[in-house]
């Protein structure tokens, strides 16, 4: 049950903390709203598409780190996970924000 406990007038009650996050691409400000624009930004910063066999990821890897980046391949299920992993891994380059 995810939410966050809210006492108000004397009754306390489960506030639904469901909110939808997007990637932010810091230097530009621009949300990543598919995996093409997040592509071309990888892209610039290093990062190569790696064809690893599972035909359910887009995987991109760095040839000077030993990192690499899973997503599934249908971006309507890329979510918060994937996104702080890429942050992690591109740190000051990209944002999580709630909208």
């Amino acid at each position: 049950m995810a939410g966050v406990w809210v006492f108000n007038n004397g009754v306390y009650r489960l506030e639904n903390s469901l909110r939808r996050r997007v990637l932010v691409h810091l230097p530009s400000g621009e949300v990543v709203s598919s995996y093409s624009s997040l592509e071309h930004i990888l892209r610039g910063l290093g990062w190569e598409r790696y064809y690893g066999g599972d035909p359910d990821l887009y995987q991109f890897h760095k040839h000077s780190s030993i990192d690499l980046i899973s997503l599934p391949k249908d971006f309507s299920k890329f979510c918060s996970v994937h996104m702080y992993d890429i942050v992690v891994k591109n740190p000051n380059v990209f944002h999580v924000r709630d909208m």
